[in-house]
């Protein structure tokens, strides 16, 4: 018995070789169409990205607890460049561990793409030459400085020196024992003190209070010291109630506080000693973005409405911008390596 299969000949095979033909044919066509709707989307199609620095948060890492001097500037800071930088957002983010170093290390680490800023303090040019940090100023960006806090010489209201010469010549007529308060060995306020002795060829009983200004100021006013050279700003409820004066202050300029008060450079004698905090961005960051953000620093910075902000706060404002800011950085880290050296 023969059997006899159909759709085995030549023709069968041909109409099912043009049926093959004509599937992939249409499959072809099918990827070109997906392909060219992407294409199309990624052409305009879609929604267009908004630009720096509308295009996503930005975390502001502050190396201090909240409520200080630092955490309360750089809140105002932000809050203002937030109104000035339309569909900006700035996260603040408190990294007080460390003294400030872990805040610092972190930002130095993130990645420079605009959207993690961080503010620094003069620690930053201390903390190398004491062997407690390896960052530097070299590895940040500065976009504004909103406080330089400057050293100020502070004496009791009836003190017998009303002048920074007057002082001088006390200084010098009784060498080693006028008692001059500090912050602490070392810190800030003590190599302001150090600076003045090399200045003028004086020399001071230095007492540390490492807890801070408050106590320094209730050593003023009890007349258990003579003198300090720190933030005139902390003093200013003693100094108002007239239970303190202030003989001068280490800056460029005078402070926004105390017109009245000269500045040492005025004098003849250029010392600037500050305790500052800056804005920054990590070593890297692109330079049309830290020029939107310097643009809209220098303009807050500059207005009324900040200043009387950072005044009703107790704070002596500042407007130090980009690479003015970076000057002052790399200043006081050269000016602190001399100092601390060991």
């Amino acid at each position: 018995m023969t059997v006899k299969l159909f759709g085995t000949g030549a023709g069968s095979r041909a109409r099912m070789g043009r049926k093959d033909a004509d599937s992939m044919k249409k499959l072809f066509a099918l990827c070109l169409l997906v392909l060219l709707t992407i294409a199309l989307a990624g052409c305009g199609g879609g929604e267009k990205k908004a630009a720096y620095p509308a295009d996503g948060d930005i975390t502001v890492l502050i190396p201090k607890a909240p409520g200080g001097g630092t955490d309360t500037s750089a809140r105002g800071l932000i809050q203002f460049l937030q109104k000035e930088l339309p569909g900006s957002k700035f996260v603040p983010v408190n990294k007080p561990d460390g003294g400030g170093i872990t805040g610092m290390v972190e930002l130095a680490k993130a990645k420079p793409d605009g959207h993690t800023l961080g503010m620094v303090t003069v620690e930053l040019a201390m903390f190398p030459h004491q062997g407690k940090a390896s960052v530097t100023n070299k590895d940040y960006a500065a976009i504004c400085a909103p406080i330089a806090a400057p050293a100020a010489l502070i004496v009791p209201k009836d003190a017998p020196y009303n002048s920074l010469d007057e002082f001088v010549a006390y200084a010098k007529a009784n060498p080693g024992k006028i008692q001059m308060g500090n912050s602490g060995t070392g810190a800030i306020w003590h190599i302001a003190a150090l600076n003045f002795e090399k200045e003028f060829g004086v020399q001071f009983k230095h007492v540390p209070y490492p807890k801070g200004s408050a106590d320094i100021a209730a050593a003023l006013a009890g007349k258990h010291i003579e003198a300090t050279l720190a933030d005139p700003s902390v003093f200013k409820s003693q100094v108002d109630a007239g239970k303190l004066k202030i003989l001068a202050v280490m800056a460029d300029t005078r402070s926004e506080l105390y017109p009245n008060v000269p500045t040492f450079k005025e004098l003849g004698h250029p010392l600037t000693i500050r305790a500052w905090a800056a804005l920054v961005a990590p070593k890297g960051t692109p330079k049309e973005k830290l020029d939107v953000l310097r643009k809209a620093a220098e303009k807050v910075c500059n207005s009324k409405e900040f200043k009387d902000y950072f005044k009703k706060q107790g704070i002596d404002p500042t407007a130090i911008i980009g690479d003015a800011a970076d000057k002052m950085l790399a200043d006081d880290d050269a000016m602190y390596a001399k100092f601390l050296k060991k």
